[in-house]
């Protein structure tokens, strides 16, 4: 079978989540059942594609990012919602505990979902220590569902892929980037960054790895079995357990190449969530699919 997905081939789910799944599905079935990695977009290089690519047939197992297709999966993309969560794994714990609701956005079966760390503020030329020093910076974000709350701390906001952002933030296009540390070390981001502000009042970046439907139910039922078993919680988990590597990694990396680090101290921390609270508020009614945002968050099991 053909795993499809954008990131590096020596990106850090390749060694700890991609290929030891490969490996268990190959033992449970004996050698019946391989997986074939195409790294670094070799069967198609736009990151938002994925999952059509994996629909169309052109892979059987593809990674995917929601939130890069936000209209296709917004209850998964909520797991952003400002107050959910910080770490990888509590943002992975989250998503676990909402499964039964969000499963069902995915035309495909599941094998594994899970996050990565809250972002930081990666900036070239604008230390941003205060709300502030946010006012009018043009900032790249990973999920619509960040982009009312930095827009809410005078920000303007931009989705782009990961793979133009280290050109982006380089050349001007782009003041900063709200990322997960990770992304530090898979698009080297510590090049063009000068400043890194250690918190942001949003949470984590969900990713799932999914299998054609179709190729799925066209195996045995013992072949099933062994990829259902081959996909437990331990494969998300092992995702979130690789980010969170990842992102200390990436903090190691910017604090070696002389970035600047800053802390915004609580009282600041308190003016930033309190510039965003009418806007989490607000947000809480709207309604997506026949639930709202207040009662998947719920699901979530961490709402403050």
């Amino acid at each position: 079978m053909s795993l499809a997905h954008f990131l590096p081939a020596d990106h850090v789910l390749t060694e700890g989540m991609f290929t030891p799944l490969s490996q268990k599905l190959e033992e449970l079935s004996g050698g019946r059942l391989t997986i074939r990695q195409f790294p670094a977009g070799a069967l198609n290089s736009s990151a938002p594609a994925q999952y059509s690519i994996l629909l169309g047939g052109v892979a059987d197992i593809a990674l995917a990012v929601p939130a890069y297709t936000a209209d296709v999966f917004p209850r998964t993309d909520l797991i952003a919602y400002p107050g959910v969560c910080k770490t990888a794994m509590e943002c992975t714990e989250a998503l676990r505990r909402a499964w039964s609701v969000l499963e069902p956005e995915y035309e495909a079966k599941v094998l594994g979902l899970w996050a990565n760390d809250a972002p930081v503020l990666l900036t070239r030329d604008k230390p941003v220590r205060t709300l502030e020093d946010m006012r009018g910076l043009k900032i790249r974000v990973s999920t619509r569902s960040a982009i009312p709350f930095i827009e809410a701390l005078g920000a303007s906001a931009v989705m782009q892929p990961g793979t133009v952002v280290h050109q982006s933030l380089s050349t001007g296009v782009i003041d900063g980037v709200a990322m997960s540390p990770s992304g530090i070390v898979a698009f080297q981001l510590h090049e063009p960054t000068a400043y890194l502000t250690t918190w942001l009042p949003v949470s984590g970046l969900p990713f799932v790895l999914l299998m054609n439907q179709g190729v799925y139910d066209a195996l045995a039922p013992e072949e099933r079995g062994w990829i259902d078993e081959a996909a437990d919680a331990a494969l998300s988990l092992a995702g979130a357990t690789s980010y969170a590597r990842a992102g200390a990694e990436g903090l190691q990396m910017a604090r070696e190449a002389g970035v600047e680090f800053i802390d915004l101290p609580e009282s600041e921390r308190r003016r930033f969530e309190e510039a965003i609270a009418p806007v989490r508020e607000a947000g809480m009614e709207r309604r997506v699919g026949d639930m709202t945002v207040a009662e998947v968050i719920r699901l979530f099991g961490t709402e403050r």
